[in-house]
C-alpha cells in the first residue's frame, strides 16, 4: 500500500511538473497551489479519521465510512470538481485551480491504491454509486517484499530533490 508520502509527494511531483513544463498560465499555479494539491493527495484518507473520530464517540458509521469505500471513489472527486466547473464559469481561474487540483490529487491517490494496493482491499469502485463492483491489480502483494512501500517514498522523493536541483537550483538557498 503506498504510504501517506507516496501519496503527497506523487500529487505536488505531477503538479509541479505540469506548472513546470505545460502551464501557460503560472499566475493560476502558484506554490500555494502545489501545496493544496500535496493535502489534496492525502484527501481520500479523510476516511481514516472519520472512522477515528467515531470510535471515540462510540458512533456506528455506515459501511462507506470505512476505509477504501466513499472516499476512494471518482464520486468523492465529484464533490470538488463541481465547485471548481462553477468557479471556472464564474472566470474566477485562480480559485476554480485549487478544486482542480484537488480533484487531481483525489484521483491520483485513487489510481494508486489500485495499482500498487492500498484503500479496501477489494479493490477501487470506480463506477459507485452505479455499482459496487470493485477492482485491483494491487502490484505490492505480489512483490512479497514489505519494505518496498518505504523504498517507492524515498526513489521518488530522491528523483524529485534532483529534479528541483536541476530545474531550480534548489542548492542556491541553502
Amino acid at each position: 500500500m503506498p504510504l501517506a508520502v507516496t501519496h503527497v509527494l506523487s500529487t505536488i511531483i505531477f503538479v509541479d511538473l505540469y506548472r513546470d513544463y505545460v502551464a501557460k498560465h503560472k499566475k493560476y499555479f502558484t506554490l500555494h497551489t502545489v501545496f493544496i494539491a500535496g493535502i489534496a493527495g492525502l484527501l481520500p484518507d479523510i476516511d481514516l479519521v472519520i472512522r477515528t473520530i467515531g470510535s471515540i464517540f462510540n458512533l456506528n458509521l455506515h459501511w462507506f465510512f470505512q476505509h477504501g469505500n466513499i472516499t476512494h471513489t471518482p464520486f468523492f472527486a465529484l464533490f470538488f470538481l463541481i465547485p471548481a466547473l462553477f468557479l471556472l464559469y464564474k472566470d474566477k481561474k485562480k480559485e476554480a485551480m485549487y478544486f482542480f487540483v484537488i480533484v487531481f490529487g483525489i484521483l491520483l491517490h485513487i489510481f494508486l491504491d489500485y495499482l500498487i494496493g492500498g484503500g479496501a482491499y477489494e479493490g477501487i469502485m470506480w463506477l459507485f454509486p452505479f455499482s459496487l463492483q470493485t477492482w485491483r491489480i494491487h502490484l505490492l502483494s505480489c512483490t512479497g517484499i514489505s519494505d518496498l512501500p518505504m523504498a517507492i517514498d524515498a526513489v521518488i522523493l530522491l528523483a524529485w530533490l534532483y529534479h528541483e536541483e536541476i530545474k531550480h537550483k534548489i542548492s542556491d538557498f541553502i
